[in-house]
């Protein structure tokens, strides 16, 4: 299991349907990514694999919608930027989802940042085999006890998406 961390932000277009529950997002979007290269990890004791990826550049969405095909390789998540040009630091993002890996983990969690210039970009990448649970899986963010945002995908096999599932080049998983 990687989340991501984008160092480098791009520019998000608010995504109807998701509900803002706090007045200091300024815009949030949510979509699918391909996986980009990993530059770095950072300790995240709160994840099955204990570390987050870290890249150098966030991709861009390849699709801005909340169903994603369950792939080795394709990633989903949200960007969000903060009202206060000063951003949040010290976020907690929290992912919760089906059963996962031997101890069936249903939730992690790590700390992020949310800027306050520009999206800032946190997603989850199915990398390995465990981790391909169909099912709703939430992206929570909450700062000093104020939830920020929640948004959820429905992750589905990779034949109900087949073009979307063939997008990143991850074909031999669709047979």
């Amino acid at each position: 299991m990687r989340i991501l961390l984008g160092i480098a932000a791009v520019i998000a277009l608010p995504l109807s349907g998701v509900a803002q529950s706090s007045d200091a997002i300024a815009s949030l979007s949510a979509g699918v990514v391909c996986g980009p290269p990993v530059i770095g990890s950072s300790p995240a004791p709160d994840t099955i694999a204990g570390s987050t990826h870290i890249i150098a550049e966030d991709p861009p969405f390849i699709a801005e919608i909340r169903q994603v095909p369950a792939v080795i390789g394709i990633g989903f998540g949200v960007k969000a930027q903060a009202s206060d040009p000063s951003g949040l630091s010290d976020v907690t993002m929290t992912v919760t989802h089906p059963p996962i890996g031997d101890a069936g983990t249903t939730t992690q969690s790590y700390r992020s940042w949310v800027s306050g210039t520009e999206p800032s970009m946190t997603f989850y990448q199915f990398d390995e085999e465990y981790e391909r649970v169909t099912g709703t899986w939430t992206f929570t963010a909450t700062h000093a006890g104020e939830e920020l945002f929640a948004v959820s995908f429905d992750v589905v096999p990779p034949q109900a998406l087949p073009d979307l599932a063939a997008a990143c080049g991850y074909l031999d998983l669709l047979s």
